[in-house]
């Protein structure tokens, strides 16, 4: 079963260098672009953007990537 998350939730998510904490912002289920990234979600393979608590920056993510906190 896959996760799910929902705008609010708290995550975390590992970068190269630490542990990363933040939000889910939306759920993402169509093409959309990050900074130079281009992300493939559907309905059917959702991923997340989230926000982070220390810098504010976003990202999106895969669900496998993320876990609540």
């Amino acid at each position: 079963m896959a996760k799910t998350f929902k705008a609010g939730d708290k995550v975390a998510w590992d970068s190269s260098s630490a542990e990363i904490h933040g939000e889910v912002v939306r759920k993402v289920t169509e093409e959309a672009h990050v900074k130079r990234h281009t992300v493939k979600a559907s309905e059917d393979e959702p991923q997340y953007k989230v926000r982070s608590d220390k810098t504010g920056a976003t990202a999106i993510h895969k669900p496998e990537a993320l876990r609540h906190r």
